[in-house]
């Protein structure tokens, strides 16, 4: 068992895994934090796109062990204050939400994305950062919309609690 600590949603939390926990079950399952999803576990479907150190990757293909002293950012960290972070109000106002299990890696992905692009994000650059991110409910339409719109509103300032 590995001891570990990181900085997740801006506080210092501490546990222990077996070396091999791949870094969204520590999430999830040591630190109680629901929100970052369990979808494939290849890195095929985005569900788990946390930002660590400032970046967005896929947690399922990170050991817990690796993450150790690292900055995490999950979707429960977006929100300060009671406000919705811009890209979750624009997911809600633009009506980017289906079924909601793709939504937190969507918006940490978008997040990211708004944070390298500010407003200079086009539909096309949206299209392309999202393969790595699987809706089956949608077309992608309307996440793509609150994607852009969120950057409109956000004028690529990094908004993302680092």
């Amino acid at each position: 068992m590995a001891k570990i600590t990181m900085t997740v949603n801006g506080r210092q939390v501490s546990g222990t895994c077996d070396d091999r926990t791949l870094l969204v079950h520590f999430i999830r399952e040591n630190l109680g934090l629901t929100g970052t999803h369990v979808g494939c576990e290849t890195s095929q479907c985005g569900a788990c796109v946390i930002h660590m150190d400032g970046l967005s990757v896929k947690s399922c293909s990170i050991l817990a062990v690796q993450a150790a002293g690292s900055s995490i950012t999950t979707i429960e960290g977006l929100a300060k204050d009671g406000e919705l972070h811009p890209v979750q109000a624009a997911f809600k106002a633009h009506h980017g939400l289906q079924c909601g299990f793709c939504t937190p890696g969507m918006v940490m992905t978008a997040v990211d994305m708004i944070a390298r692009h500010g407003s200079n994000l086009d539909e096309a650059t949206v299209r392309a950062e999202l393969e790595g991110n699987i809706c089956r409910c949608t077309g992608y339409h309307n996440i793509v919309k609150a994607i852009l719109a969120a950057a409109g509103e956000m004028g690529g300032v990094r908004q993302a609690a680092e």
